[in-house]
């Protein structure tokens, strides 16, 4: 494979007939060069930079300090380009993030000379002596003209700042350009320490039948950058990345499709949703902002008690089974209809009730994940207090030896509700094996091949039992 290495193309440049000066005088580009930024977040903080700069160019070398970029910049993604049709030539970048702080800068002048001044605390006089910098591990080692000592007895000055200790992160391009001014140009880069979050609030109506239901996207900036007045973009789904050592890659991206009236438009992207906010923001380095996702009002809800099983009850004799069980409380709505039906971003759901006096109070909340249109949406909000169960295991037997072994296992559920109003709790028993069911007190459904569900209505103040006996075969 014949690979064009930086040197080689240093090469070739010159064979070309470019004037290359390899040491060409350093241009700066800072923030106020853009003029226009976009921001594409993914949720596992990850996020597409494009940034559009005026930046001016000599022809032949130029060396392009671009300042304000992502301190989190996977430098190996990172690509200029030229938009106002001239021609750039790559001949090599360096991403410097060793930033500029006290301790840096005397660590970067060991070898070197500073100078050291002190001050006479009686007099106010200053004297100035030059010293070399030994070390700094651990403390400060200096080098007089007759002596050696450690610490810093004064201040130190320094003749400049090293070419690649910067104040802040900056990516350093060497490049060769077919003409000279200033050219609009594309700078473009994936970078960590950005990332989206979907957070939704719920309030139950009084009879529990209904509720309300706001969506947020929470946005966190820890890149160590500022990113003003961007066009903002972000996928929902769940992309594929390598997680080993990460190695060079091309990327191009299409401009982004204008947005609707609405401030979150979205669209389908690949096998992901793409949402779009349709004004410009500005995104502040360690800071986090909220924007408007969806909102919908009186979505039909439907309330379940539930009691679950395990399947390792059924795999032998059991004796400990009469301690109380909890009994779980969930909340479910369908994704389709009114305002909602539109895919709904993975995130956390607060719930909320208004007590007797109006005060909406928290009971609880539930992950979910990417919910696409017409599925169902379901929110474990606790366990309820006034509602238990306990299991006893009445028989087990062994009917059938290897190589099918068959068993048989009898249980009795006994529900308790102290509430004053009747309750429905929903049995669920994961069954293993092959099995059938031999005896029950009511009649059960498949919830799938291997459980088995009871609705048992519960009176007030009163309880209920569920005997059941089943065959299983492994």
């Amino acid at each position: 494979m014949n690979i064009l290495t930086p040197r080689r193309a240093l090469a070739m440049a010159i064979l070309a007939g470019f004037s290359l000066q390899v040491f060409a005088a350093e241009k700066v580009s800072r923030a106020e060069d853009r003029e226009e930024v976009a921001v594409t977040i993914y949720n596992d903080s990850l996020a597409l930079i494009k940034e559009v700069r005026r930046i001016p160019f000599d022809r032949g070398a130029n060396s392009i300090a671009l300042r304000d970029v992502s301190a989190k910049m996977r430098p190996e993604t990172a690509s200029l380009r030229a938009l106002s049709g001239g021609s750039l030539r790559l001949i090599e970048q360096n991403f410097d993030f060793d930033l500029l702080t006290p301790q840096k800068l005397l660590e970067k002048y060991v070898g070197r000379s500073v100078t050291v001044i002190k001050t006479n605390p009686a007099t106010g006089a200053e004297t100035r002596e030059q010293a070399e910098v030994l070390a700094t591990n651990g403390g400060v080692v200096l080098k007089y003209a007759d002596r050696i000592e450690t610490g810093v007895p004064g201040r130190i000055a320094y003749g400049s700042i090293p070419p690649n200790l910067r104040d802040r992160p900056t990516l350093v391009v060497q490049l060769e350009s077919a003409a000279s001014g200033r050219q609009v140009a594309e700078l473009s880069y994936l970078s960590g320490g950005l990332s989206w979050r979907a957070d939704y609030v719920a309030e139950l109506s009084g009879d529990e039948s209904k509720l309300d239901l706001a969506g947020w996207v929470t946005l966190t900036n820890q890149s160590g950058a500022s990113y003003e007045n961007a066009r903002l973009q972000l996928v929902a789904g769940d992309v594929n990345r390598v997680r080993e050592e990460l190695r060079p890659q091309a990327f191009a991206a299409k401009s982004a499709m204008p947005a609707p009236a609405a401030d979150m438009a979205r669209e389908e992207l690949f096998e992901y949703h793409l949402y779009s906010l349709n004004r410009p923001t500005t995104l502040q380095d360690n800071q986090t902002k909220q924007v408007a996702l969806l909102s919908a009002s009186g979505v039909p809800v439907r309330k379940e008690y539930r009691l679950a099983g395990q399947d390792w009850y059924y795999r032998g004799p059991q004796s400990d089974l009469g301690r109380k069980h909890k009994v779980g409380v969930f909340v479910e709505f369908d994704n389709k209809g009114g305002d909602l039906g539109q895919p709904m971003p993975k995130g956390v759901v607060r719930v909320y009730k208004k007590d007797s006096r109006g005060n909406a109070l928290f009971i609880g909340e539930d992950a979910i994940d990417h919910t696409a249109k017409n599925e169902v949406v379901r929110l474990k909000l606790g366990d309820a207090f006034d509602v238990k169960g306990s299991r006893k295991q009445t028989s087990f037997r062994k009917i059938a030896g290897s190589p099918n072994a068959v068993y048989e296992s009898a249980f009795s559920i006994e529900l308790a509700n102290a509430k004053d109003v009747p309750v429905t709790v929903k049995v669920v028993e994961p069954v293993p094996g092959d099995w059938e069911m031999v005896s029950e007190s009511q009649k059960h459904a498949k919830g799938d091949a291997h459980s088995a569900v009871w609705l048992v209505n519960v009176p007030a103040q009163g309880k209920a039992t569920l005997d059941y006996s089943v065959r299983m075969r492994w």
